[in-house]
């Protein structure tokens, strides 16, 4: 099925799904729904393409023809218009009870064009447990023409209870080789970049289409990997933890600044704020400042889940570093996702043991955690700065 044609190194999972389009076909051509599995997990390391391969599935089940990739149907689906599909992604920390009650209401209601009504959740393993609870009711005992569709990095990261109601899809990261012959035959990169970029992207395809395309992610690379010969003492540490933290707010603010301004003028001018009349204005804006201030507290939220992707990705690149220079030590026969960046590894491999690799590993894993827990970015990085140094 064309819909499928973009998942890249992921061939027992796209004849899983094509069988199950295949079927759901034959179901709703039965005029019944009782035979379709109403709840999918999809699960996969970051890059996998866990959320496309959702969205190609839900385009599979709503298209006349399987999946064919051409027609109205599955265009809407991919562009997120299509009337049956309602897509959902949480932009904070978290998503709330209230939400997913929001969400289920919506998931009641019948397809509007005949065949399912599909729910796309992305990062499910991002709802809180009230939050969750309430989803497991809903997958219990959903409508007859309802598909959940549910992502996630990996099963545990939801309730037990969830997961076992689910049919699971698992993905894997795609070989370097198979993305660097996309970004080469689709994106006109040309061959040296491209494996370039899906070396260093360790398989995760969006990130090496933005490190072959965009000029800009490939220099906040070199700045990310230049950090380990940069700790020469206390201060640089200190210095090297405030950039990278002030990098990740910058981005954090210039992906929210334009959404933000949108949302806010449009819920000002729902709640009246521009009408004429004595008193209008006043009073109207007055009854929606609840709504404003709520609206507020998910921007932030959303600016902090944004800075802290972006904090958690830069960590991941030193990660990779590490583990090159762990390789090098061990004189393992592997490719490294630094090739490009040789010089520095073999000196680091040569000045320390890999023991010291080791717990340098350990200490960018146990900042990621302390980031987890909400512990204040810039101590988490200035902490795991001195262990790197050390």
């Amino acid at each position: 099925m064309a819909v499928f044609d973009d998942l890249i190194g992921q061939d027992q999972a796209v004849a899983v799904l094509s069988r199950a389009a295949a079927a759901a076909g034959e179901v709703v051509e039965g005029g019944r729904g009782a035979g379709m599995t109403h709840a999918w997990l999809f699960t996969g390391p970051p890059g996998s393409g866990r959320e496309h391969a959702a969205r190609a599935f839900a385009a599979a089940l709503l298209c006349p023809d399987g999946g064919c990739g051409h027609c109205d149907q599955c265009h809407q689906v991919f562009i997120g218009s299509h009337p049956d599909l309602e897509s959902v992604r949480p932009e904070g920390l978290s998503y709330s009870v209230k939400q997913t009650r929001e969400l289920i209401l919506r998931a009641a209601g019948a397809p509007t064009q005949g065949r399912w009504r599909v729910i796309l959740f992305e990062d499910a393993d991002r709802a809180t447990e009230s939050a969750a609870n309430a989803l497991l009711k809903a997958i219990e005992e959903p409508p007859p023409r309802t598909v959940w569709l549910l992502c996630a990095p990996a099963p545990d990261d939801l309730m037990i209870t969830i997961r076992s109601r689910c049919r699971v899809v698992n993905l894997t990261t795609p070989a370097a080789e198979a993305v660097a012959h996309v970004l080469a035959t689709r994106d006109s990169v040309p061959p040296e970049v491209a494996r370039f970029a899906a070396r260093a992207a360790q398989g995760h395809v969006s990130r090496a289409r933005a490190l072959a395309l965009d000029e800009g992610v490939r220099r906040r690379r070199e700045a990310v990997l230049s950090i380990p010969r940069s700790l020469t003492g206390v201060g640089e540490c200190v210095s090297a933890a405030e950039r990278l933290v002030k990098t990740a707010e910058e981005e954090a603010a210039a992906a929210t600044a334009m959404l933000n301004e949108s949302e806010t003028a449009e819920l000002r001018k729902l709640y009246g704020e521009g009408s004429t009349g004595k008193g209008l204005n006043r009073g109207l804006v007055r009854g929606g400042a609840g709504a404003l201030k709520e609206l507020e507290d998910r921007q932030k939220s959303r600016a902090t889940r944004i800075k802290r992707d972006s904090l958690d990705s830069a960590l991941l690149e030193l990660v990779s570093f590490y583990r090159d220079v762990l390789a090098m030590q061990f004189g393992a026969g592997v490719e490294l996702a630094n090739d490009d960046l040789r010089f520095d590894l073999d000196q680091l491999a040569k000045a320390s043991t890999p023991e010291e690799t080791l717990r340098r590993i350990d200490a960018i894993m146990q900042c990621r955690e302390r980031l987890a827990a909400n512990v204040n970015p810039q101590m988490a990085v200035e902490a795991m700065m001195l262990a790197l140094r050390s």
